[in-house]
């Protein structure tokens, strides 16, 4: 399960691990927190309502490129997630984490990925909420009325980086714990990215910036049921440097 904020997310952040994983036979859902309604480009939208209807379409079209299995959008507003009440939010997902049983969620840090975007910011932490609450059985006990059980995901990564885009704000990202070779579907990632028609005059920046990344998506792994091995510090000031 990957928990975005925006249509385009799914492809600009996760497309090539998605195609990836749905192409090894692995069950995959996006859940979209917005219909990307307060978006800067409106592809001839002319008001909110409509360019949410657009967008949701090229969302489904993006999806279908990705072999998405389950692709859902939600209805908080764009740009304003960090106004949204959080408890709200969070039971929202854990229904969706819940319902769909992952065993994987991929999400974003609290550093908004290569954008620096605040939607992405609280996209992960309302994210990583609905990873650690889903497990519990004393959380939104009134879903279990419905037949849905406490589940917990076993694994839940932050997408990351080494490079924010030109002329945003810094950005310190997570270190990478994971690379995935996306190289068999870097053009799949791209045709994805451009079935979100309305966003056309991105397209040429995000194909730059996909390319010069190269065939990897990178990703931090934030919490697991089995502690892989990772290196220990031993000196909370290793790498440091002086001002």
């Amino acid at each position: 399960m990957c928990i975005t904020a925006h249509p385009d997310d799914e492809a600009g952040s996760f497309g090539g691990t998605l195609r990836i994983y749905a192409d090894r036979g692995v069950e995959t859902s996006v859940v979209c927190l917005t219909p990307g309604q307060a978006g800067s480009h409106r592809g001839g939208a002319a008001n909110d309502q409509e360019l949410a209807e657009l967008r949701k379409k090229e969302f489904a079209a993006s999806c279908a490129i990705l072999r998405v299995t389950k692709p859902v959008v939600l209805d908080y507003a764009d740009g304003q997630l960090y106004r949204q009440e959080l408890n709200r939010v969070v039971y929202e997902l854990v229904s969706h984490v819940r319902k769909f049983r992952p065993q994987v969620v991929l999400t974003y840090g609290s550093d908004g990925g290569v954008t620096g975007h605040p939607d992405h910011a609280m996209a992960g932490i309302f994210g990583t909420l609905a990873f650690q609450w889903a497990g519990r059985s004393n959380r939104y006990t009134d879903q279990f009325d419905s037949g849905l059980q406490a589940y917990r995901a076993q694994k839940l990564y932050y997408s990351t980086a080494d490079f924010v885009l030109p002329g945003r704000q810094q950005v310190t990202f997570a270190p990478a714990t994971a690379a995935i070779e996306i190289g068999a579907v870097l053009e799949t990632k791209i045709a994805a990215f451009k079935a979100h028609t309305s966003q056309q005059p991105l397209w040429p920046v995000f194909e730059g910036n996909t390319r010069k990344r190269g065939p990897q998506e990178t990703f931090h792994l934030a919490a697991a049921i089995k502690q892989p091995p990772l290196e220990m510090e031993t000196d909370l000031f290793a790498g440091i440097v002086e001002d």
